[in-house]
């Protein structure tokens, strides 16, 4: 199985001189592509906007609660 290991690695290039042709950079391209739209922890807008509503309100009814405790508000 490994008699001929050397001979076979020597006779053969490591990669093939067809598939060493040019190809453009990453980036540049001919045609403009267009952009993927950015997504922040894979959500869109309206669902970014939900979570943050959400932890608004949060924050609020803790800071109501915080003053009630320390009697600074009062029903």
């Amino acid at each position: 199985m490994f008699d001929n290991l050397r001979e076979d690695a020597a006779s053969k290039p490591f990669y093939e001189e067809e598939e060493a042709k040019f190809q453009p950079a990453a980036g540049t391209s001919s045609y403009d592509e267009p952009a993927a739209p950015s997504r922040f922890l894979g959500m869109t807008s309206a669902q970014r906007f939900v979570i943050v509503f959400m932890l608004m309100i949060t924050v609020c009814v803790i800071g109501v609660m915080f003053l009630f405790v320390m009697n600074k508000i009062a029903i």
